[in-house]
């Protein structure tokens, strides 16, 4: 029997995906659930579904299954949107919360407005860590600024972690870039026998970089919280920029510091509400 469940549409730099409070709405299939409500025609439409729920180490825990039904480790964007939704919705009263996912327990700032609506949050991302590339015969080595051939073309590529996996490659244009093309090709490259986000950056001055995004299981998406947070460690240990920087993406722009005190990087944008809907379960 088909039942109604009520989802909030929400969306950090254009990275828009599908909320549903499992307090009340316990989702049995949410593999499914996001590969048939994230469809564009036939569904809702966005890059996947977002399960917030109870934690037994934390105030609250996401689930994020992409558009293709996998579950991804983390996702930056999408938790800035559930600290908006928590505080918003009257889950919680606290402006600084942590939040349980597969790679860890994030905390999140948030930063309201005059109307004491949630504006934007700064979550606390980590230590990045060094993401390895399988070369084969036991041979696992981290790129930095390293080649990989993609199609019939050679990139330079940083592997970085920030909870989940990051090839960021610095290109002089990023308008020249055919991303359908050879983003797919960098995701399911031999080397990543997992898959792995994909990244292509641009420096613009000291402090900016445009950015753009293939995210594993997603494919092109307007912005990418972790991977923005790849992009501008890469850029400071390959490209010596500063340590405070913003990534421009195709939705948003991102402010990324990545703290010499504690080696934690710290990511600051929007939270926005889109919609709010009910969808049937089958």
């Amino acid at each position: 029997m088909a039942t109604k469940v009520k989802f909030t549409k929400m969306q950090g730099a254009g990275n828009d995906y599908i909320y549903v409070d499992t307090f009340r709405y316990p989702i049995a299939d949410p593999a499914e659930c996001a590969r048939r409500w994230s469809a564009p025609h036939t569904g809702i439409g966005s890059d996947g579904l977002v399960l917030i729920g109870p934690s037994e180490t934390a105030d609250f825990r996401m689930r994020i299954f992409n558009a293709d039904g996998s579950e991804a480790m983390m996702c930056g964007n999408a938790s800035r949107c559930i600290g908006k939704y928590v505080y918003e919705h009257g889950l919680t009263e606290k402006t600084e919360l942590t939040l349980e996912t597969l790679s860890g327990i994030k905390t999140l700032r948030l930063h309201l407005n005059d109307n004491h609506d949630v504006e934007s949050v700064t979550v606390d991302m980590g230590t990045p860590a060094r993401a390895k590339a399988d070369l084969g015969n036991q041979v696992r080595l981290e790129l930095e600024d390293a080649p990989i051939a993609a199609g019939h073309e050679t990139f330079r590529a940083t592997t970085i972690s920030m909870g989940n996996p990051h090839l960021v490659i610095f290109i002089d244009d990023i308008t020249c870039l055919d991303l359908p093309s050879v983003g797919p090709l960098l995701e399911r490259h031999p080397w990543f026998p997992d898959r792995i986000n994909v990244e292509f950056a641009q420096l613009l001055d000291d402090s900016h970089i445009r950015m753009r995004v293939w995210e594993r299981g997603s494919g092109i998406t307007q912005a990418c919280g972790t991977g923005a947070c790849a992009t501008a460690v890469a850029a400071i240990l390959t490209r010596h920029t500063p340590r405070d920087l913003h990534i421009l993406m195709d939705g948003g722009t991102l402010r990324i510091r990545w703290d010499e005190t504690d080696d934690h990087v710290y990511m600051t944008g929007p939270a926005v509400t889109v919609y709010e809907g009910e969808i049937l379960t089958d």
